[in-house]
């Protein structure tokens, strides 16, 4: 934004110091000389000239003493207020420095400034937090624009293959050609559709209504019954109603990809999913776990980043597009909600969902 240029702040207050103790030396010298005339020491004549008092006398001595002492406080206000408020604004500079850099493009810059706490330090370090969080979500972005590019090239490369194939062999078989292409597109359509709802939650661009997570369980078990029998897999629900708050459509995406995902990356025979609700005071609880291999808490931290599929974990005739547990996790987010993974002692995976129960204030 252009603007015309000002005073800088330093000078301002410089002027303000100086000018402050301009008038309490003012004030000073007005105040002594309301004591010498109540005190009766400067007197007037009938004609209003000042007759000859101690007084009088008092004040022809003092008088340039006073004035001397009057360019005094203003030179010692003007040099001594320059340098109190440069010693003041030398912390409002650095967070100023560190904002131009951040313009810049480069966030790894921290202003961490020393002392104990005060506004300037506050207002630092809560910069700095805005710049680690800002750098960390443009990290993400941009790591989740190179997958979702790669993850999007990779069926259109190979619709492109299949369409060189049959054009060099005129005796493929166009029936097979048909279906695999059809496959491949299918699940062009299937990524296109995960990333254009993580984008809508991750914006939030969602009306909120109360949700009953009992109800959505039901719907979502109820769905995704037919893959639990393809997969020789067992689904047991139980639980109270659980109202929470947020979007049925997204709440319902959410119980579907847990539950979902512990069927596909479970057991290859026999294997359980274990979905249970229940309601607290502030929070309505979802819990989906599922049998499956022993995994490591390290490993556990990493799935709900986008694109992040598990190959000891992931059989080839059900990979996703690597978005399930993402959406999830941004949808959880955006209801101002609680996600936290967890591996089971005996194997597999417990998810739990803590979603509030009433509209967020902010």
């Amino acid at each position: 934004m252009d603007r015309r240029p000002g005073l800088s702040v330093r000078l301002k207050l410089t002027l303000s110091y100086a000018g402050f103790l301009m008038l309490a030396g003012g004030l000073l010298l007005a105040a002594m000389g309301v004591f010498l005339l109540r005190q009766g020491w400067l007197q007037t004549n009938e004609e209003g000239a000042w007759r000859a008092t101690p007084g009088t006398d008092f004040v022809r001595g003092f008088a340039p003493m006073a004035a001397a002492v009057m360019v005094f406080l203003l030179v010692f206000g003007l040099l001594g207020g320059w340098f109190l408020a440069g010693r003041m604004l030398a912390p409002l500079n650095r967070i100023t420095d560190a904002t131009r850099t951040a313009t810049t493009g480069s966030l790894s810059h921290r202003i961490q400034l020393p002392g104990r706490q005060d506004e300037f330090r506050e207002l630092a370090d809560a910069f700095d937090t805005m710049l680690a969080r800002l750098e960390a979500h443009v990290a993400e972005q941009r790591r989740f624009a190179v997958n979702a590019s790669h993850e999007l090239r990779t069926p259109l490369a190979i619709s492109k293959t299949l369409l060189d194939v049959a054009h060099n062999d005129p005796t493929h078989d166009p029936g097979k050609l048909v279906d695999r292409l059809r496959a491949v597109n299918a699940r062009a359509i299937d990524l296109t559709e995960a990333l254009l709802l993580l984008s809508r939650a991750d914006q939030r661009s969602f009306t909120r209504e109360p949700v009953d997570l009992s109800l959505l369980v039901d719907e979502a078990t109820e769905t995704l019954l037919p893959l639990a029998e393809k997969h020789g897999a067992t689904i047991e629900t139980s639980g109270d109603i659980a109202p929470a708050f947020g979007s049925q459509a997204l709440l319902l995406q959410l119980t579907t990809n847990l539950v979902h995902n512990a069927i596909v990356h479970n057991l290859p025979e026999r294997g359980t999913v274990w979905v249970t609700t229940s309601a607290g005071p502030e929070t309505a609880v979802l819990t989906v776990e599922n049998t499956g291999v022993e995994l490591s808490p390290e490993w556990v931290s990493t799935l709900t980043e986008p694109f992040q599929r598990g190959a000891e974990r992931i059989r080839v005739d059900h990979a996703g597009v690597g978005l399930g547990l993402a959406i999830v996790k941004t949808i959880t987010q955006a209801h101002d909600a609680t996600l936290t993974l967890a591996p089971r002692p005996a194997g597999g995976l417990r998810i739990t969902v803590e979603l509030p129960v009433a509209a967020p204030t902010h």
